[in-house]
């Protein structure tokens, strides 16, 4: 990947609807564009959902899709994250074939990476990790030679630093009559 093409985290809050996830997916599909990832939730605004899309692009194309989201109706609010600015995790459940003898390696490792081990059969583990994805990436690296069962990521979400938000809780306030 070159410096041009890198990964961008875009936040959009959206209303709470059916449909909206279809109309802002079949966006990027038309245009050419793929998510990396996607995580959609809903805010404390019931009205309201957080959709955290990851693409892969330079700054045109992100200002690109930036442009496209904002045309649409059902889209109130969009930021792109700067990196530094950002705290971004991923929630990981891996299940990895561990005989017994070998579950001390295992557990050792999830210690030292603050990974939870949270169902233990005969002859497997499951662990659960919350992480950047580089890490999420390692400790998967780390999990393949002794042999990946099944698992499931989330994708990124991510919550910019300090008092910018993409929902502004006064206009929710008000809303509501506080």
């Amino acid at each position: 990947m070159s410096n041009k093409e890198a990964k961008h985290i875009i936040s959009a809050l959206v209303t709470n609807k059916s449909g909206v996830l279809t109309r802002i997916s079949g966006l990027f599909a038309r245009r050419g564009y793929n998510i990396d990832s996607l995580s959609v939730c809903s805010t404390h605004n019931p009205d309201r959902s957080r959709m955290t899309i990851v693409a892969v692009g330079d700054d045109d194309d992100i200002n690109q899709i930036v442009r496209q989201l904002d045309k649409l109706v059902d889209c109130h609010k969009i930021m792109v994250f700067d990196a530094a600015e950002s705290v971004k995790r991923e929630l990981l459940l891996i299940k990895v074939n561990v005989p017994s003898e070998k579950r001390p390696e295992i557990e050792s490792t999830a210690n030292m990476m603050k990974v939870k081990i949270i169902d233990v059969a005969e002859s497997s583990v499951i662990c659960e990790m919350t992480g950047e994805s580089n890490k999420v990436d390692k400790f998967i690296e780390i999990m393949r030679p002794y042999g990946i069962l099944e698992l499931a990521r989330t994708g990124v979400t991510a919550l910019s630093r300090g008092r910018d938000c993409i929902d502004d809780l006064t206009d929710y306030n008000e809303e509501i009559g506080k």
